[in-house]
C-alpha cells in the first residue's frame, strides 16, 4: 500500500524589482532666474503746481487727457498780479518823467556853470558865484545818476510783476497724461510757502519697473542682465527688458535710522529687499501705474540643452560629477556619472554622461503611491 503524500503549496515571494518612475533625457531650453515681485510706475511724474496765489478760474484738462509741453493747464485769478504790474509800470513811468525833468534842469545848470566859468576867468564875477554854479551843476548831475539807478530798479520791478502775472497761467512742463487732479476748478490755492499742486502729469509711454530683490539673491544680480515679467491681467504675455540698475540700499534707509534700528545684539525680523530698476515701452498703454509685475531676472540661459529632472540626481563625487541611474535598452539599471550645468531647481542641464532619449530613474513608483 502506497502512502499518500500531502503536498502543501506556498506562494513564492516575488523577486521582481518594484516599478520605477522614469524620465527621458531631452533637448530643451533651460534658464536659471531670480524671481522678484515688482511695481510698475511711470518713468516720469511731474506735479504741476501754482506759483501764484488765488482762485482757480479755469481748469483746461480732465483726468486722462494727454497734454503737450507748453499747453495751458489752468488759469488763476490774475487780479492781484495785474494790479501789481500796473503799479510797477506807473512807478517806472514816474521815474522816467523825473529823469526827463532832471535832465532839463541839469542842462540849464551846465549852461549857467559855463557862463560863470567864463565871467570868472574874465574877472567879471566873483569866485563865490563860480563855486555856487559849479555846485548846482554837480549836484544835479549826481541826482540824474541816482534817478537812473532808480529807473533800473523800477524796470526790474516791472519785469518781476510781469513774471508773476504769467504765473497765473499754469503750463504743462512736459508731454504727459493727466493722472491726478489735486486742485479742482474754483478752489483757492496759496503759493506763499510752497507751490500747491494742481494736477499731476505722467509719461505713460515708458514705464519703470521696480523689482524687489531679496538680500539672498541681490548678490547675483547686476545691471545689464536680461529680464522678463508678466502682469496679473495678462499672464500669457511676456514683457522683455534689460536691468538698468540695482539700488545700493533698501528703501528703508530713507527712514530715520535712529528710530528704526534694532536694539544692540538683536537682528531685524523683517525681510530686506533692494530695488532693481528697468524700463519698458508702453505704446499700447496696457501697463498702468501701480500694477504688480512678476519679474524673472535671467542669471544663466542655454538653448537646446540636454536636460533631466533634478530629482534624477544622486550623490556628488569629489570631482563635482553627480550620480544618475539609467535604464538601458535591456531594462537593466546602470549608474552614470554626469557633469551638470544650469540648475533651475526643477530641471538641470547635463553637460556630459548622457545622450538624448535615455531614460533616467527619478523615483520608486511603489513608494510614490504609498506616499500619495
Amino acid at each position: 500500500m502506497i502512502a499518500a503524500a500531502l503536498i502543501v503549496s506556498r506562494p513564492l515571494l516575488s523577486t521582481r524589482p518594484p516599478p520605477r518612475l522614469t524620465a527621458v533625457a531631452q533637448i530643451a531650453d533651460i534658464e536659471e532666474t531670480v524671481l522678484a515681485s515688482g511695481t510698475i510706475v511711470p518713468y516720469k511724474v511731474v506735479s504741476v503746481g501754482a506759483q501764484a496765489s488765488g482762485r482757480i478760474l479755469a481748469l483746461h484738462v480732465a483726468l486722462g487727457d494727454h497734454a503737450v509741453k507748453g499747453q495751458l493747464i489752468a488759469e488763476i485769478d490774475p487780479s492781484t498780479e495785474r494790479n501789481a504790474l500796473q503799479n510797477a509800470q506807473a512807478i517806472l513811468d514816474q521815474e522816467r518823467a523825473q529823469r526827463a525833468s532832471q535832465a532839463i534842469a541839469l542842462k540849464q545848470a551846465e549852461l549857467a556853470f559855463k557862463r560863470a566859468a567864463t565871467t570868472y576867468a574874465q574877472e567879471a564875477s566873483s569866485q563865490a558865484d563860480y563855486e555856487i554854479a559849479e555846485a548846482t551843476y554837480r549836484g544835479l548831475e549826481a541826482a540824474l545818476a541816482a534817478l537812473g539807478a532808480q529807473i533800473r530798479q523800477a524796470v526790474i520791478a516791472v519785469d518781476t510783476a510781469r513774471v508773476n502775472l504769467g504765473y497765473t497761467k499754469v503750463m504743462a512742463p512736459i508731454d504727459g497724461t493727466v493722472v491726478a487732479i489735486v486742485a479742482p476748478e474754483g478752489q483757492t490755492v496759496n503759493a506763499v510757502q510752497a507751490a500747491p499742486t494742481i494736477v499731476k502729469l505722467a509719461d505713460l509711454e515708458t514705464m519703470t519697473v521696480k523689482a524687489q530683490i531679496s538680500e539672498a539673491d541681490v548678490i547675483r544680480v547686476h545691471a545689464g542682465q536680461k529680464v522678463y515679467f508678466t502682469i496679473l491681467g495678462a499672464p500669457e504675455r511676456r514683457f522683455s527688458a534689460v536691468l538698468r540698475a540695482v539700488e545700493p540700499a533698501p528703501d528703508s534707509i530713507a527712514v530715520d535710522t535712529a528710530a528704526t534700528a534694532p536694539a544692540s545684539g538683536s537682528a531685524s525680523s523683517s525681510a530686506v529687499y533692494y530695488n532693481g530698476l528697468f524700463e519698458i515701452a508702453n505704446l499700447d498703454r496696457q501697463l498702468r501705474p501701480s500694477m504688480t509685475a512678476q519679474v524673472n531676472i535671467i542669471l544663466q540661459k542655454a538653448d537646446g540643452a540636454l536636460v533631466i529632472p533634478i530629482t534624477a540626481l544622486g550623490g556628488v563625487r569629489s570631482d563635482g560629477r553627480r550620480i544618475v541611474r539609467v535604464i538601458d535598452a535591456d531594462g537593466q539599471i546602470q549608474s552614470r556619472f554626469v557633469s551638470v550645468g544650469i540648475n533651475n531647481r526643477v530641471m538641470v542641464q547635463v553637460l556630459s554622461g548622457l545622450v538624448a532619449g535615455e531614460h533616467v530613474i527619478i523615483g520608486d513608483l511603489r513608494s510614490t503611491e504609498a506616499r500619495s
